[in-house]
């Protein structure tokens, strides 16, 4: 491949269906709208999910249980998980860089499954009472931040 066989892919120099311009055009008179009916009307817009007046699908499903929209979110990791990287302090920074945080901005919650050998120091918004139990055991400090 090179400069003198590039290719655009295919439909992406396609120009814009211009409606109501004609019979020549192909998208005259009716302007691509078809005869009559619901969809033919100036200002008709359908939900998501319309159905021509039968019941949706989204209404007929049974609705059970409850989303807290306030829940607050942790992304969860193992002191086995931990004990495998080798580190000695973790930082949100440093678990980053590792790839076990999408973002800085997330908050960290550490779990006790798992055994730890090693003083870790961890910084993070939540610890599990084990996972406490266990770092501290270990010599570490589970350090909690705001």
């Amino acid at each position: 491949m090179n400069l003198s066989n590039l290719r655009a892919p295919a439909k992406a120099n396609r120009n814009k269906k211009r409606v109501g311009r004609g019979m020549g055009s192909g998208h005259g008179k009716t302007s691509a709208r078809g005869h009559k009916g619901q969809g033919s009307r100036t200002g008709s817009s359908m939900m998501r999910g319309f159905e021509g007046g039968q019941m949706p699908l989204h209404r007929r499903m049974p609705k059970r249980g409850f989303t807290n929209i306030f829940r607050t979110e942790y992304t969860v990791l193992n002191l086995s998980r931990i004990a495998e990287m080798g580190e000695t302090e973790l930082t949100l920074e440093r678990l980053k860089a590792l790839g076990f945080l999408k973002s800085r901005d997330e908050l960290l919650k550490i779990l006790g499954n798992g055994e730890l050998t090693t003083a870790v120091t961890i910084h993070a918004h939540k610890f599990s009472k084990s996972a406490q139990e266990k770092i501290e055991a270990a010599g570490g400090q589970a350090v909690l931040l705001g």
